[in-house]
């Protein structure tokens, strides 16, 4: 487990425009979630209603702007707010690979950026890099990056490896460097955690099963029953 001491502190509480959840769960024997840091102070939720963005009490509302895996039409949607150097979403993201490969055309798996900054250092820029490759190769690529940031993660995630994925997904990299440099989705990404932090979502991996929590990585077992669980209600 990591450790989160030397992020409780009044100074790290107290930071302006943040709001920071301290709240560390165990489940099972293990970590399920990190200290969730909610990186931006959300809007009212009439706000966000009027920007198109979430509304606390209701489900993630899925659009043509979000990355989806799987049948766009598939009536069970898990939407997971994660971040590329969250060791907890690294063991997620093979769960979700499994119940995607068992439930073939019924789930569609979407990705939302949530980088938990005080502790992940490369969280937003991997994930800034994310969207910098998604603007050239669209859904397929964004993917593509996703899964290597995961499969990377232990030996460090750094410019060199973004880079070095882009290249291999095909980009223009000339392109490419410019985007990260100017860091031109920054606020996209900023604005993504900000609708999650309106859900509730206070911390790493943060899902939802249709309208159903899912918090922390979960085992394939305890997914599965959820994702059951939805599929009655059709």
């Amino acid at each position: 487990m990591e450790k989160y001491k030397d992020y409780f502190t009044p100074a790290a509480i107290l930071m302006a425009g943040s709001m920071i959840s301290l709240s560390i769960l165990s489940a099972g024997g293990f970590s399920v979630l990190e200290q969730g840091f909610l990186a931006k102070a959300a809007d009212t939720p009439e706000e966000q209603a009027q920007e198109g963005q979430e509304t606390a009490g209701q489900a993630p509302v899925v659009t043509e702007q979000d990355y989806i895996r799987g049948n766009p039409n598939a009536p069970i949607t898990i939407v997971e707010y994660s971040d590329f150097e969250c060791p907890f979403c690294a063991r997620f993201h093979p769960t979700m690979a499994q119940a995607m490969a068992e439930y073939g055309d019924q789930v569609r798996w979407v990705y939302r950026h949530f980088p938990l900054t005080q502790i992940h250092p490369e969280a937003q820029p991997s994930a800034e890099a994310s969207e910098c490759v998604a603007e050239q190769k669209g859904n397929d690529g964004f993917w593509q990056f996703a899964d290597a940031m995961f499969a990377n993660q232990a030996a460090g995630l750094n410019s060199a490896l973004y880079r070095q994925t882009a290249q291999q997904i095909g980009v223009d990299l000339a392109q490419f460097d410019n985007c990260v440099a100017t860091r031109k989705y920054q606020e996209k990404v900023e604005s993504i955690q900000a609708g999650g932090v309106v859900l509730g979502v206070n911390g790493t991996p943060g899902s939802f099963v249709n309208n159903t929590p899912a918090r922390g990585a979960l085992p394939y077992e305890n997914l599965k029953a959820i994702i059951d669980s939805e599929l009655q209600k059709l």
